[in-house]
């Protein structure tokens, strides 16, 4: 089942020392045989770089590709030791149950030192602040898998294509494009602290987000609708259509939602919410949707100049 951004953002607002501290380091082989991917980005990132037969377990969420993912499946949010440590499949290579990399974007049940103390390589992977950060993480995992030179022509291929998309934003002196990014419709949102909206300030947007968030929040806030539509966004993004069959037409039929400029002007643009919701191989897409989107609102005519 779909998990987005929502539910790591309760996680983090818990729990903000995960947050600042740095990424578990790993030792691992050059070629580990037994890859358990605890982070349904990594899962994406080690198939798009061709480590996929070297993954023999995922977590539950992980669901892209959508064809070759194994079958052992592990609930990355209450992990068991005992479980991982006899979940790989014995091979001549790897004659041992024990994986020899296992990856995490969240360290649930402190499994990061469980493990690391019974000597099992381990690398955490928290949610990026930027696109750097991102890349970095792909990198790391080509190094960690043995396939770095695939790791560098996918950073490369997913650089190109979105410093394209960023130049095709044409320069807009004097229109300010307000940004309401929704999570799930409890108006859960995110700032330009975060890796999607360092995605969008890039763009050259104004997220409504950022004037309503504390230290306590970990850069996802809850917004009100009192204040979404006070706020009155040029633009409204739902990364909450799949999980919770939110559309263009159920934010209009919200309470004021009607007379909020970017329902007026049929600017409320609908996400996938695994790409949204995702920083590895498909970010790449989610900048076309982003991308596309403020193109077309600043085609508009109708909205004219803002300051």
């Amino acid at each position: 089942m779909h998990r987005s951004l929502i539910a790591l953002a309760a996680v983090l607002a818990l729990a903000l020392p995960a947050l600042a501290s740095p990424p578990t380091s790993a030792a691992a082989t050059a070629r580990p045989s037994c890859v358990v991917s605890l982070s349904p980005t990594a899962t994406e990132t080690l198939f798009a770089i061709g480590a996929g037969p070297q993954v023999q377990a995922v977590d539950k969420d992980s669901n892209f590709p959508s064809r070759g993912l194994p079958r052992k499946r592990v609930d990355a949010f209450n992990p068991s030791v005992e479980a991982l440590l006899g979940i790989c499949r014995p091979t001549a290579a790897h004659p041992s149950r024990t994986p020899d990399l296992v990856v995490i974007s969240y360290d649930a049940n402190n499994i990061a030192q469980k493990l690391s103390g019974l000597g099992v390589p381990v690398v955490q992977q928290d949610a990026p602040a930027t696109l750097g950060g991102a890349y970095a993480q792909m990198i790391q995992l080509g190094r960690l898998t043995g396939h770095l030179r695939a790791a560098e022509r996918l950073v490369g291929s997913l650089q190109r294509r979105i410093a394209r998309d960023v130049h095709s934003i044409p320069a807009h002196p004097g229109r300010a494009i307000s940004v309401y990014y929704e999570l799930d419709p409890t108006f859960y949102s995110l700032t330009s602290s975060t890796f999607v909206g360092s995605i969008l300030k890039s763009l050259g947007t104004v997220n409504i987000a950022d004037a309503q968030s504390t230290s306590a929040d970990a850069g996802y806030p809850q917004l009100s609708a009192e204040y979404v539509v006070s706020a009155d966004p040029t633009v409204i993004f739902l990364a909450d259509t799949l999980c919770c069959h939110q559309s263009a037409q159920t934010v209009a039929a919200r309470p004021g939602f009607a007379q909020v400029s970017a329902v007026v002007h049929h600017h409320v643009y609908g996400l996938d919410d695994d790409i949204a919701s995702r920083w590895g191989p498909r970010i790449g897409q989610l900048v076309d949707a982003l991308t596309r989107a403020i193109r077309q609102t600043l085609a508009d005519t109708r909205l004219g100049p803002t300051s």
